[in-house]
């Protein structure tokens, strides 16, 4: 199994960043092995990144969801 973890992905502050990161960990994602634990790994930031996300737009004014 990979050395990184979930708890190693520092997110992003902004919504902008956090796009970004989010970008990345799909490109992760869709490049990893089917069932490896790099596809989990980036498959877990990724949702991390989205609830994150979901966070500061439902704290935007007006709320973007």
């Amino acid at each position: 199994m990979s050395d990184h973890h979930a708890t190693d992905l520092v997110l992003g502050r902004t919504r902008e960043e956090l796009m970004a990161q989010h970008a990345e960990a799909r490109k992760r994602r869709t490049s990893a092995v089917g069932g490896s634990p790099e596809r989990e790994q980036a498959s877990h930031d990724v949702g991390r990144i989205e609830i994150e996300i979901a966070r500061i737009e439902r704290e935007m004014d007006p709320p973007l969801v």
